[in-house]
């Protein structure tokens, strides 16, 4: 199975609204809202084009995802890095390689980006094979009560998180 990776067109917003709802319809940790949360980070402040990527093959959206912008801060200090929310894949391609890709291509892109790293929250024995580590380890806290493992960082540069320590806010589109 060959799998292209490339940036979203706007055309593919349909497709990927669909996907995103198949994909997260049976996940238990799930408000079932992911779609939404996306159309909504399109419209924000927090939006960067070339970071809301899909995987295709025979011409087919399979997976998607997105990096939007957030801050983190602590008191007057305030850092830039990017949030991953959501990676989706339709589930007959799960398993399968798509949403690692998806993951590398989103870092390498981010890189050439000039940003330095990616808060997440998410499954703490997914994501540390792609480099994150709990946020904590950095300094980092999310607002949100979540077990501490479940909100990580990576850095997309060496040194990419040095000096930078706080609480991650993200774009207010995820409270909506």
């Amino acid at each position: 199975m060959e799998i292209n990776i490339r940036e979203e067109y706007q055309a593919d917003h349909d497709a990927v609204f669909a996907l995103i709802e198949k994909a997260f319809e049976k996940l238990a940790l799930s408000d079932h809202r992911e779609q939404f949360l996306v159309q909504r980070l399109r419209k924000s402040a927090a939006f960067v084009p070339e970071l809301s990527m899909v995987a295709e093959t025979e011409r087919k959206i399979v997976g998607h995802i997105l990096l939007t912008k957030l801050k983190i801060k602590n008191g007057q200090d305030e850092f830039d890095s990017l949030a991953l929310a959501p990676v989706s894949v339709l589930p007959e391609y799960q398993g399968k390689g798509v949403g690692s890709m998806l993951i590398q291509e989103a870092h390498k892109k981010a890189r050439t980006l000039g940003y330095q790293s990616i808060v997440l929250l998410g499954h703490e024995k997914y994501y540390p094979k792609f480099g994150y580590k709990p946020a904590h380890n950095f300094g980092i806290e999310c607002p949100f009560d979540l077990p501490k493992e479940n909100c990580m960082a990576i850095e997309l540069t060496e040194n990419g998180l040095d000096g930078v320590y706080g609480t991650v806010e993200y774009a207010k589109e995820f409270s909506e």
